[in-house]
């Protein structure tokens, strides 16, 4: 691909290098070859420029670069066009109109034209399949579920009964969607007794899910995951969950039933939410942090109970001298000790 292209393509302006140069491929700063193009998007690594062997670089305005060897690329955002770059040297394979001969589905299901079904897919009784699906081998698909257009579900992936599927959605490996809710109701004899759950999960448009992760179906109603929100691997939603667009959960992060997550929130690695909790718009919970209230639009929260994420940062600074501290306070409380006795024998 041309450098010319690569900049138009990207929304990126050709600063040194010629708009005929060849690129075959982009690739981190340490892999790439001179054949490629890379990025730096924080300036803290300007010094790896130096040392890259790539071709062509994406930059911001502002960082330097000292070399004439190297085509450069001025980006306002250098990682979101390497990105798309990316994407641009490694298309999705189109999808294939076939089903293989071991699947089994449904008389009464509908599969549309267009769809690709691999090997030991089961698709239950009135399935709705839109085109341009592409279901890998060894998935589930239960009674009633409806799936949009130009969809991939990996292998193993368990879509649970009238469960529904926008389009361009992505379900990695081994995930479940819709498994029954945690709930249960003790009985007199202090036993648990099942709560049917009979709600549903509804993923809408351009949704990804990570593999191994699982969303509940609700008791009643539904659990729903907005447009583009994007879960990550080995991720728990609880039933009667909501999580509205562009929300990014990442891996081991659990989700207690009925939390409400808000538009373009962060919940980093291992985050809990406690359930009926509402996190606000644009907030974020930094790794391992967990939350027993409600979070407020814009907040950024750390901690177990979370706070403030700078109020955190300072206790943190300040537990990690608390035995400096407790010494200190053993010593001044031994020459309080001395004086007091001193005072008495005056």
């Amino acid at each position: 691909m041309k450098l010319a292209e690569i900049a138009r393509q990207s929304g990126a302006r050709i600063e040194i290098g010629s708009p005929d140069f060849d690129i075959i491929g982009a690739s981190g700063m340490d892999l790439a070859r001179e054949s490629e193009i890379t990025f730096l998007a924080n300036p803290k690594y300007t010094p790896q420029i130096a040392e890259t062997r790539a071709g062509a670089i994406f930059l911001s305005e502002g960082i330097e670069c000292s070399r004439d060897d190297i085509a450069i690329l001025r980006a306002a955002d250098p990682y979101l066009a390497y990105a798309i770059t990316l994407r641009a040297f490694h298309p999705d394979n189109p999808v294939a109109d076939f089903v293989h001969a071991s699947a089994v589905i449904h008389p009464a299901a509908v599969i549309a034209a267009g769809c690709e079904i691999h090997a030991n897919v089961v698709i239950g009784e009135n399935c709705t399949i839109e085109s341009g699906t592409r279901i890998f081998a060894n998935a589930s698909i239960y009674n009633g579920v409806k799936i949009g257009r130009d969809c991939t579900i990996h292998s193993g992936v368990s879509i649970r009964e009238n469960c529904e599927l926008g389009s361009g959605v992505i379900i990695h490996n081994n995930s479940t969607i819709g498994c029954d809710g945690f709930g249960y109701a003790k009985t007199a004899d202090k036993q648990w007794l099942k709560i049917p759950q009979v709600g549903r999960v509804v993923l809408e448009d351009d949704v990804e899910i990570g593999a191994n992760t699982a969303i509940d179906r609700a008791s009643v109603g539904e659990t729903r995951i907005k447009r583009g929100a994007k879960i990550d691997n080995l991720v728990q939603i609880g039933h009667s969950c909501t999580i509205d667009e562009d929300a990014l959960i990442c891996s081991q992060t659990g989700l207690a039933g009925s939390s409400v997550i808000g538009k373009r929130v962060i919940l980093a690695g291992q985050v809990g939410i406690a359930g009926h909790l509402k996190v606000g718009d644009d907030a974020v919970l930094t790794a391992k942090s967990a939350t027993s209230h409600d979070v407020e639009p814009g907040k950024v929260i750390s901690g177990i109970p979370a706070f403030n994420n700078r109020e955190w940062l300072r206790s943190t600074a300040g537990f990690r001298r608390l035995g400096e501290l407790a010494q200190k306070l053993r010593e001044i409380q031994s020459r309080i000790s001395k004086l007091e006795t001193q005072n008495r024998e005056q």
